[in-house]
């Protein structure tokens, strides 16, 4: 277990991964006085991070590593209409990962995660807050929750009933309103047949925006970032550091490795398991639309979508994809975003901007967030599966509290990468 507390001093940091994960934590160091600098090899912003719904997930406390997923696994299959897709040609990627999601499923192990993410997303809105106060943007952060709708009245009766037996945390719903019901009537081609309203979760404005004004608060408190690819971290006695692409080794008083998908490959040298695998979603996104921006966002959960609208476009997501991620993206998906969107009669102006983004995720649907126990400098935050975007401001701090020498704000044993180390993983 990762000690709670670590008597250290640090000066300076280098933060390996230029995602929201990556930029929050960079930004709570910079905002300490530790000067720090985020490397990343590409410039242009497609991760996971920027390609989401916008939505923060605080009501999603239950793991998906679960008996619930296995009992719903044929249902949800994407040759039978739903969003999991399991490529054959990565099966190498999948199998392994789903027999570990198998084992992480059970009734101590998902309850143990349960609690683990019903504290982590307690302090999550909080967070964002307190992040878009720091940024100087708190017309960012929307909380005005989010919808779901069911277009027939045996998935509705189904799926409220189905709400109404899951932990949402601090998050709880109602029926909506006739007025409510009228808004989202007049966004459609036929009224949804049962729709609910979640309260006290929330939204952003807009990703791009968010990760524009990221960038310039942490240029303005002094941080550095630079295009580059790490090749390997180098361990000397209890001492990381790292080297880049061409040759040049950093060192730095903290490293912090949060480079999603890509952490696994480069903690696998030292002798870490990072069972992680690249779980893809796809979106398509249109410039213009007459869907109300004050409308939350809405989860078509017939379909397994969701579709927010940013201040720069309307935007609808979709799928799990269980992939390497340097798989070729699978044009079928955009294809049948196109047809949920004309089936529903949304107010989108075809074909909209295609993006794909491979989201990190660990068989228990834990994040790895900590120190590695062998480099007193090294430490990670990754694997934040679905809620990378609703974490990233809380483990931004925790990370920042961690390399301070302070003691976090939750408990971290939970997602200490230490849990994969021995069979369990």
């Amino acid at each position: 277990m990762m000690p709670t507390e670590i008597k250290q001093s640090a000066e300076t940091a280098v933060v390996v991964g230029g995602g929201l994960i990556g930029l929050c934590t960079a930004l709570n160091l910079q905002a300490r006085g530790i000067k720090t600098l985020v490397i990343d090899p590409v410039s242009v912003r497609r991760a996971a991070s920027w390609g989401n719904a916008g939505h923060i997930a605080v009501e999603q406390v239950e793991p998906l590593a679960s008996a619930a997923t296995f009992r719903s696994f044929s249902r949800r299959l994407y040759w039978r209409g739903g969003a999991l897709s399991l490529p054959l040609r990565d099966i190498a990627a999948w199998l392994p990962f789903s027999l570990r999601l198998l084992a992480a499923s059970r009734p101590k192990r998902f309850e143990a995660g349960k609690a683990a993410l019903k504290d982590a997303l307690s302090g999550a809105m909080p967070s964002w807050r307190r992040l878009t106060g720091m940024i100087g943007a708190p017309q960012l952060l929307i909380e005005d929750g989010h919808f779901i709708v069911w277009e027939t009245i045996e998935s509705a009766a189904a799926g409220r009933a189905s709400w109404a037996r899951i932990d949402t945390g601090r998050a709880t719903f109602r029926d909506a309103t006739a007025a409510e019901l009228a808004l989202l009537t007049a966004q459609m081609k036929r009224p949804p047949a049962g729709a609910i309203r979640f309260l006290g979760t929330g939204r952003i404005a807009d990703p791009g925006d968010l990760a524009e004004i990221l960038d310039a608060e942490f240029a303005r408190l002094g941080g550095d970032q630079r295009c580059a690819s790490v090749e390997s971290i180098i361990l000397s006695g209890e001492k990381a550091s790292i080297r880049l692409d061409g040759g040049v080794t950093l060192t730095s008083d903290a490293i912090v490795i949060a480079a999603g998908v890509e952490s696994g490959q480069l903690l696998a040298p030292l002798g870490i398991k990072v069972p992680i695998v690249a779980e893809r979603g796809y979106h398509i996104q249109s410039a213009h639309s007459e869907w109300p921006e004050s409308l939350p966002p809405v989860v078509f959960e017939d379909r397994s979508m969701i579709v927010t609208r940013f201040r720069s476009g309307l935007r609808a997501a979709s799928f799990v994809e269980f992939a390497k991620s340097a798989s070729p993206p699978d044009r079928r998906k955009w294809a049948r975003l196109r047809a949920h969107v004309r089936a529903l009669g949304l107010p989108f102006h075809m074909p909209g901007k295609r993006w794909m983004g491979a989201r990190p995720t660990l068989p228990d649907y834990l994040p790895a967030i900590g120190r590695v126990s062998r480099a007193a400098n090294l430490f990670y935050a990754f694997g934040h599966q679905h809620l990378g975007l609703t974490l990233a401001p809380l483990t931004g701090e925790v990370i920042a509290a961690l390399v301070a020498g302070e003691a976090p704000a939750i408990d971290l044993a939970p997602f200490d990468i230490q849990r994969f180390q021995g069979n369990r993983g």
